[in-house]
């Protein structure tokens, strides 16, 4: 595997590959790997001839009150981690490659990115959409791979792909789960012990609105307050969102049927924020 730090250098590597015949899949991240990285990264070697993964916390989706400093930051370990899941290259950059002196141009899908975590974080999808774009522009691969638990993220890059005519495939990988049911995510090393069983409320209240509507429920007002009360219930739970989605347009639904997307972000034991979501017919 080699790694690259040069946005120059990864795309001289990336149009000799391609020049060869060779399809690139890219797996954007800003590092920590977990399993559910990890898997993205083998579904993106069963789609395409060569794996890249970006490496990059991007400076400019953190908003004033996130403190980008305190990021999970193990570099020596991904790398390791990356190779052994057959990556060809890993591509580290600095901030100052990506983000030169005077760098003042943004994209921004703008309906999409206002509501759930966007309500929040002005500014947020507006700095992934950037960096993301740049990262298509520098590895010019023929597909990406982002996870599903950022469902809201997912929409949007595709969103953006479709509205800007990118030759990129984007594909979905589903929410990759602890045994406990826990979504991965680099924030859960943050949890304290205390914490763990708390933060399966999200994944439990995710299953109670499945119930639901298996059992004929329908009114996404009475599931949201089930699924509210269950949560709350738990000690050091604050709920930021709670939403039912069309699955395409993010726009909230007051009947639910089985493409129904049920999306929320909890914050636990005031500190550390979690993204859970699923389809209410999977």
């Amino acid at each position: 595997m080699k790694t690259l730090h040069s946005p120059a250098g990864m795309s001289d590597w990336s149009n000799r590959q391609k020049q060869s015949g060779k399809t690139i899949a890219l797996v954007p991240t800003m590092g920590f790997f977990h399993e559910g990285h990890l898997s993205l990264m083998r579904m993106a070697g069963t789609c395409a001839d060569l794996v890249v993964v970006s490496l990059f916390v991007n400076p400019i989706q953190f908003g004033a009150n996130e403190d980008l400093n305190k990021y999970p930051r193990d570099s020596a370990r991904d790398t390791e981690l990356a190779g052994k899941q057959g990556v060809a290259v890993l591509f580290i950059p600095e901030n100052k490659e990506i983000y030169p002196p005077g760098f003042q141009t943004t994209v921004s899908v703008n309906e999409l990115g206002k509501g759930l975590c966007g309500k929040d974080r002005p500014g947020h999808f507006s700095g992934v959409t950037t960096v993301v774009t740049k990262l298509f522009n520098i590895v010019k691969p023929d597909m990406a791979i982002f996870g599903e638990k950022d469902f809201q993220q997912l929409s949007i890059i595709r969103r953006m792909v479709l509205d800007l005519n990118m030759e990129v495939r984007i594909i979905a990988h589903p929410i990759v789960r602890e045994p406990d049911g826990l979504a991965m995510s680099s924030r859960n090393h943050c949890l304290a012990h205390e914490d763990r069983d708390v933060a399966l409320t999200l994944s439990r209240g995710i299953n109670l609105a499945k119930t639901m509507f298996e059992q004929g429920e329908d009114n996404t007002v009475k599931i949201a307050e089930q699924v509210k009360e269950y949560i709350l219930s738990h000690s050091g739970t604050a709920i930021d969102y709670i939403s039912f989605v069309h699955p395409l347009t993010l726009e909230p639904v007051d009947r639910a049927d089985d493409r129904t997307r049920m999306v929320m972000a909890v914050t636990i034991a005031g500190k550390v924020r979690l993204l859970d979501n699923g389809s209410l017919g999977e």
